[in-house]
C-alpha cells in the first residue's frame, strides 16, 4: 500500500516529459534484472505479510488458477523513475482476495474500511472512498484509490501517530508529500498549488501521432456545427480509445469540458469528420499543456454556481446542452458538459434543466461539506441568465406553463422555498 500525506511546502517546477523504455511483459524478461528482482521480492513478502493465502493439501476436485506477474515502472511527474512495481496477479475467478480477481478490489477495501473505523475514522456517507478523523479540534482526512492512499491533516504530529497506526496492520510505503498522483502532479506555490496533467498530456499526442502538430488557439470551431456525415472512420477503436483518455484530462481541464463531452456523443460510430473534430482538441492540447487547475486559499467559504444551456443546440436531434461551474469561495470544484435528455419547448425549459443540474450538485457538495464540518450554514447562491428560468424557481403561479417538464426538475423550487439556494440573473 503507498501513502501519501500532505503538509505545506514547495515542489520543483515541472519537466518535460523524458523517453520511458517498456516494461517487462514476462518473468522471464524481468529475472535478469536486480531492480525487478527486488520489486517482485517486495511483493511477495507483503503477500505472506498480509497473509493472503494459506496452504492445503491438493485435493482431485481442486480448481487450480495459475497466476503471472505483472510489472510497471512508476514515474514522477516530470518522468523520472520513480520506484519499480511487481505485481502477483491470479489468471481467473474465484472467491480468494488476490490481485486479478474481480472481488480482490473490494476484499480489500473492506478490510481497510474496516480497519480505518476502529482506529477512530468516521466513513464518509457522501463519498465512500473518503475517511475522517477529529480530534481535540484538529482533522484528518483519508482518500482511498484502490491501494493508493492521500492523508492530510491540520496537525502534523496527529497525521504521523495515524501513519503508526496503519503501518500496525498494513505494509505501508510513505512517499511524502503528493508531487504526482493517479497521473496528476501538483505544482506548490506560494498562492497555493496546481494541479496538472502535463506529463498526460504528452503520453496522450504520443499516442496518437501528433507531437509535432500544431497548436490551436481553441478546442472546437464556434462557426461550423456538427452535422452528420457518411463516411465512416476507418479506425472506430482508435477514437474511442483517444476520446476516452481525453475524458480523464477533463480532471484538471475543464476548458476541455464541453468539446470532449460532444466527441463522447458520436462513440458508436464515429466519422471522419468527428476524427478531425479529435484532433482539434489534441492541437489544442498541445498548445496549453501547461494549463492546470489553480486550487489556494480564499477568505470566503462561500458556494457561488454558474449554469448554462445552448437552447436546441444539437443540429442532430435539437437536444440543449447544459453545462455548470461550482465555486468554493475562489476555487472551482466542480464542473460538468452535458447533453440534456430530453428536448426542450423553450430557452426557458433548457435554462431550468440546466439549473436543476447545477441545484443537484450542489446539494452533493454541501452535503459533503456539512458532513465534514467545513460548512457555514449560509446558503448557496446559483446564477442563471434567463429571467424566465429565474422566474420559475420561487413563482409557483407559472405552474400551468411547465407541465410538459419533468416533475424531477421542480426540486429547486423546494431548495429554494427553504432557504437553502438563492437564485440569481447574471447578465
Amino acid at each position: 500500500m503507498r501513502l501519501r500525506h500532505m503538509t505545506h511546502g514547495t515542489h520543483e517546477e515541472f519537466q518535460a516529459l523524458v523517453t520511458v523504455t517498456a516494461d517487462p511483459t514476462c518473468y522471464s524478461q524481468a529475472v535478469g534484472h536486480p531492480h525487478w528482482r527486488d520489486a517482485m521480492d517486495q511483493e511477495f513478502n507483503a503477500l505472506l505479510h498480509n497473509n493472503t493465502w494459506r496452504l492445503v493439501p491438493l485435493a482431485p476436485d481442486m480448481n487450480i488458477i495459475g497466476c503471472k506477474w505483472v510489472f510497471r515502472t512508476k514515474r514522477t511527474a516530470d518522468g523520472a523513475v520513480e520506484r519499480h512495481k511487481a505485481r502477483l496477479v491470479a489468471k481467473g475467478f474465484n472467491q480468494r482476495s488476490l490481485y486479478g480477481l474481480k472481488q480482490a478490489p473490494r476484499a480489500w477495501f473492506k478490510r481497510l474500511h474496516d480497519f480505518l473505523l476502529s482506529t477512530g475514522f468516521c466513513a464518509s456517507n457522501t463519498d465512500v472512498s473518503l475517511f475522517y478523523y477529529v480530534l481535540d479540534g484538529s482533522r484528518v482526512y483519508l482518500l482511498v484509490y484502490v491501494d493508493d492512499i492521500i492523508m492530510m491533516g491540520s496537525n502534523p504530529s496527529l497525521v504521523n501517530t495515524l501513519l503508526n497506526r496503519l503501518a500496525t496492520a498494513f505494509n505501508i510505503r510513505d512517499l511524502g508529500k503528493p508531487g504526482f498522483f493517479l497521473g496528476i502532479g501538483t505544482l506548490h506555490t506560494s498562492a497555493g498549488m496546481i494541479l496538472s496533467q502535463r506529463r498526460y498530456m504528452n503520453d496522450l499526442l504520443n499516442r496518437a501521432g501528433m507531437t509535432d502538430c500544431k497548436p490551436l488557439a481553441t478546442p472546437a470551431s464556434t462557426m461550423q456545427a456538427v452535422t452528420p456525415s457518411d463516411e465512416l472512420f476507418d479506425n472506430p477503436t482508435q477514437y474511442r480509445r483517444i476520446v476516452g483518455a481525453l475524458q480523464y484530462l477533463t480532471i484538471t481541464r475543464p476548458d476541455l469540458s464541453y468539446a470532449v463531452n460532444r466527441l463522447c456523443q458520436f462513440m458508436h460510430s464515429p466519422t471522419v469528420d468527428h476524427w478531425g473534430m479529435v484532433k482539434r482538441v489534441l492541437r489544442y492540447v498541445k498548445g496549453t499543456v501547461d494549463y492546470g487547475l489553480r486550487l489556494s486559499a480564499s477568505t470566503s467559504t462561500s458556494i457561488q454556481a454558474y449554469s448554462d444551456s445552448d437552447w436546441a443546440g444539437c443540429p442532430v436531434d435539437r437536444k440543449s446542452t447544459s453545462g455548470y461551474a461550482v465555486f468554493l469561495g475562489s476555487n472551482l470544484v466542480s464542473w460538468l458538459s452535458q447533453k440534456q435528455r430530453t428536448v426542450a419547448r423553450s430557452s426557458t425549459e433548457a435554462e431550468y434543466k440546466a439549473l436543476a443540474d447545477v441545484a443537484s450538485e450542489v446539494t452533493w457538495v454541501v452535503s459533503l461539506l456539512r458532513e465534514l464540518g467545513l460548512h457555514t450554514g449560509q446558503p448557496s447562491s446559483l446564477w442563471c441568465d434567463n429571467l424566465g428560468a429565474t422566474y420559475l424557481c420561487a413563482n409557483p403561479v407559472f405552474h400551468a406553463r411547465t407541465k410538459h417538464v419533468e416533475i424531477d426538475y421542480h426540486f429547486v423550487r423546494d431548495k429554494v422555498a427553504s432557504g437553502e439556494f438563492v437564485v440569481n440573473f447574471v447578465y
